[in-house]
């Protein structure tokens, strides 16, 4: 039994057999977009407001630095620059639109995908605003007003059945094989065809690729955002070459200070994720270190976990922890945190999957490469206690 598939765009409602997939529907179209999904029985959207906001943050990127990427092109070839009218329009104005014109899609569209959908599914829900460039002509400079006219709205729905955090095999196996995205704190359908030609050196097995600009300083995943659970090692147990410093090492690893967690900074180009501005805010919020830093492969030895972010990652329904190694202190940490700020969504939160590999290229001259097996790998395993506890020594949350 195939799953649910249905387009809504521009008023039309297409579940055909022939729909697409999601990968197809963004080749399809150009614009700004993003993804999310149902949680709890198809009961509620996963941080619709903040997918709203991120979506109009990446529009009014696209708009003002680089329209190609948000506008249909006016010419068969595609290579004549879109100009576009001045806006001095405000984030909070975009924000406003996008949100008038994506919910208004969505109140028409939901209903019927959530009628359509199968026993035991979520939905994944893509909604892509791009611009008519025919509807510009005669502007002279964007408003409020003119905004409202000069965009469309396509939501992509499809079935989706969610892995389950814990269970062996499900953890990411990922690999180093591209450089970091143009505009990249934007999100937009462009990349689902940029990112193709990374896909002849995807190794077997791999369910991520890793991005770089150096081969050393990892930015981000091809579709998620990537974090890593690093040692902290103060100077004098960098230097100190004894049993003492040992012993100071082994006294501060029950501790949780001694350990960090570390993503890339936006300014770096990553994309701001909504779950990755998630893993932050809760960090922060409950005293566990965080670091906006790109982590370094020359340091992955400090690694000690690692895990990735976006909407299709695992279940968390066995979560708490109450006897937590060091080896996966912040990651049960913050899984815990994020139960207790958010238990509405506790019982189906899927947001974040635990890493069990990375393979880097010994030498970053990847350019002229056509295949994987033509690159010297290095790999790092992760251990896979932190699995085990989580499965094992948790309970599930009260509601």
């Amino acid at each position: 039994m195939t799953s649910t598939r249905i387009v809504f765009s521009n008023g039309v409602v297409s579940q055909a057999s022939d729909t697409p997939s999601v990968s197809t529907f963004l080749q399809e179209r150009r614009g700004a977009y993003t993804t999310t999904r149902t949680h709890n029985n198809g009961s509620c959207l996963l941080f619709w407001e903040r997918h709203l906001r991120r979506l109009a943050s990446s529009a009014r990127i696209l708009y003002n630095s680089s329209p190609n990427l948000l506008f249909k092109s006016p010419t068969p070839s595609g290579l004549e620059p879109i100009r576009t009218p001045s806006s001095s329009s405000s984030l909070s104005m975009w924000e406003s639109m996008i949100k008038s014109l994506v919910n208004d899609s969505m109140n028409e569209a939901l209903p019927i995908a959530l009628k359509e959908r199968r026993d035991g599914e979520e939905l994944a829900v893509t909604v892509l605003v791009s611009g008519d460039y025919g509807k510009l002509s005669g502007i002279e400079n964007m408003g409020s007003d003119d905004f409202l006219g000069v965009f469309d709205v396509s939501v992509h729905f499809s079935g989706y059945v969610p892995f389950v955090f814990g269970v062996e095999g499900t953890g990411a196996r990922l690999a180093l094989v591209g450089r970091g995205r143009d505009v990249a704190e934007a999100k937009y359908s462009d990349w689902v065809r940029l990112r193709k030609p990374l896909e002849k050196l995807r190794p077997p097995s791999v369910t991520e690729l890793l991005l770089s600009n150096d081969g050393d300083q990892l930015l981000e995943g091809s579709i998620t955002n990537f974090f890593v659970v690093c040692r902290k090692i103060s100077g004098a147990f960098e230097i100190e070459d004894n049993s003492e410093a040992e012993d100071k090492f082994l006294q501060t690893c029950n501790n949780s200070h001694s350990f960090e967690v570390q993503t890339a900074p936006i300014s770096d180009g990553v994309l701001p994720g909504v779950i990755r501005q998630l893993v932050i805010e809760v960090c922060r919020s409950k005293g566990i270190p965080i670091r906006e830093v790109a982590s370094s492969w020359s340091q992955h030895e400090l690694w000690k976990e690692a895990f990735i972010t976006s909407k299709y990652s695992s279940s968390f329904d066995l979560i708490a922890q109450k006897r937590a190694s060091y080896h996966g202190f912040l990651v049960v940490m913050f899984i815990v945190s994020l139960h207790q700020h958010y238990a509405p969504v506790a019982s189906s939160l899927r947001v974040l999957q635990h890493v069990e590999s990375i393979q880097v290229p010994k030498t970053w001259e990847l350019q002229e490469l056509d295949c994987w097996n033509d690159i010297a790998w290095e790999q790092k395993l992760f251990e896979e206690e932190i699995m085990e506890r989580v499965g094992l020594g948790g309970y599930t949350l009260k509601r």
